[in-house]
Formats: C-alpha cells, structure tokens, sequence
C-alpha cells in the first residue's frame, strides 16, 4: 500500500493536476509563451488609437481649448456648433456627396480594368507579354510631381478643366492595381480554366462565371485600395476643380487652412466624418479580404 502512494503521488508531481487534461495544460502554456507578443499587441492598438480619439475629442471643442491648459481628454459640448460651421464654410455635405460618386465611380471603372488586364498578363500568352509588364510597372516609378504640368496642359486642350472627368479619366489604369491583381492570377489553377473551355465556354463566360468568384478576396482588396486613393486624393483634383460646388473632401478642407488663422475644430470635426466611408468599405469587405491574407499566408 505505501509503494502505491508514493508511486501515485510521484505521477501527480510528473503530470501536475490529475484531472486537468493535456490539452487544457498545452493551450495554457501556449498563452503564456505567447504572453509578450499580446501585450505588445496590445500595447500597439492603443497607441494607433490615440490619434484617432483625439480627433473625436478636438472635433467636440472649440479651437482655443484645444491650445489651453490643461489639454481636453474628454468629448466637450461644441460638437453641433462645428458642424454648423463646417458645413457654412466648405458646404460640406455637397461635398461629401461629391466625393462618393467621384470615388465610386473611379474605384468601379479602375478595378475592372485592373482585374481584366491582370488576368491577360497572368493566363495570355503573347509576343511582347514581358515588355507591356515591364512598362507598367516603370510608370509606378515616375513621380506624381512630374506629370502635373503635361497632364494640366492635356486637360486644358480638352476643355475638361473644373469637370469630374479629368479628376478620373487620367489615372483608370492604375499600375499597382494591374500588377497586384496579375500576380494574384498567377496562382490561378490552369486546370480550372481549361476544364471550361473544354466544356465550350467562351473567354468572357470563363472570366466572370470561374475566375472572379474564386478571387474575390484578391478583388475585394483591391476594390479597398483603389476606393481609399481616390478618397485620398488633394493634388490632382486641386489643380482640376475651380468651383467650390465641385470640390471633394480633402480640397474643401483644404480651403479652412488660412494664412493666419487655423480652424483646427472644423479640420477635426471634418476629418473624423470623411473617415466614416472607409470604415464602412472596410466592414462590408472585411471577410473577403481577411481571407485574401490568410490564403496569401498559408499558401505554400
């Protein structure tokens, strides 16, 4: 009898709590060897977020609070008085219209071309297929900067100065796009392709009805990047648009930028709303293209 206590308590001391299972100590010791990179993790979202809590702070008070001591750290009560007053300054609303069309105008037509053009340097194979890639991918290397002047000149012969379409037209094709998705569609099964040209379907019906279903997370991606360029986008549509009835966010809230007086409220408050768009894209594309990452991750 005293062999076999001393036995059962040297294999509690071995194996530790007798009615914990294997699986419950491994997924303990997991969490704790991993213990430091939550906690930086951790540490990292809060940080990221502080820029953005203070602009939901700075957007509720008046511009002179926000230079006063202490600084603010909770949300005051001039939140309708700003918008009021962003709204008479830029008429933002108008604006705000203005930059969604224009966005997803752009994002609709640029991530079609993006899509198609990267699926035919990915599957087609043609003479001079190397040097059209090539050329694509030096237009990336061309800074903005030095296309502003021939680029106004066209639009200027054209006649499209103040009008939306010189905002869009110039920049449909956008390089990264066609590079991203061609080397998405490199991945692409041939086999899956073949089997429907086989069965006697055409390219466009093999295109749609095949290939964009299975790379929707990779579109989805794209469809994001595109959107929040365009969005983005100051230097080129102030240089286009005259008219303040035309103007898009960043330009409109360019113009509460004076040469003496800053009206950090508005910008703020301004700011935080045109953020609004983004994060509704990100939540309504968020599961494809989290699976976009993780296919990306674990391909191997």
């Amino acid at each position: 009898m005293t062999r076999v206590l001393v036995s059962d308590r040297h294999h509690v001391r071995q194996t530790g709590n007798p009615g914990e299972s294997g699986t419950g100590r491994r997924q303990r010791s997991a969490v704790v060897r991993h213990l430091p990179a939550y906690v930086i993790l951790t540490i990292g979202s809060i940080v990221s977020l502080i820029p953005f809590l203070w602009m939901v702070i700075a957007s509720t008070h008046q511009t002179s609070a926000l230079f006063g001591t202490p600084l603010p750290v909770l949300p005051g009560g001039e939140l309708m008085t700003n918008l009021a007053r962003l709204q008479e300054e830029t008429n933002f609303g108008r604006v705000m219209i203005n930059s969604l069309g224009l966005a997803i105008i752009y994002t609709a037509f640029s991530s079609t071309i993006s899509v198609m053009a990267g699926y035919g340097l990915a599957k087609f194979r043609f003479r001079g297929r190397g040097i059209v890639l090539g050329l694509i991918l030096i237009t990336m290397m061309i800074p903005m900067q030095v296309l502003l002047v021939p680029l106004f000149q066209i639009m200027a012969s054209l006649g499209w100065i103040d009008t939306y379409q010189a905002v869009i037209i110039p920049f449909l094709a956008n390089a990264f796009g066609i590079f991203l998705m061609r080397q998405s569609f490199l991945d692409f099964p041939d086999s899956l392709i073949e089997s429907a040209r086989i069965d006697g379907a055409n390219e466009l019906r093999t295109f749609y009805r095949i290939v964009l279903p299975i790379a929707r997370p990779q579109i989805a991606a794209l469809i994001i990047y595109t959107f929040m360029t365009q969005w983005n986008a100051f230097i080129w549509p102030l240089l286009m648009l005259n008219t303040e009835d035309n103007y898009t966010v960043p330009v409109a809230l360019n113009t509460m930028i004076g040469l003496s007086k800053i009206d950090y409220s508005g910008l703020m408050l301004g700011s935080l709303i045109a953020t609004l768009p983004l994060l509704v894209l990100f939540l309504i594309f968020q599961r494809q293209f989290i699976a976009g990452l993780l296919g990306g991750a674990v391909k191997g």
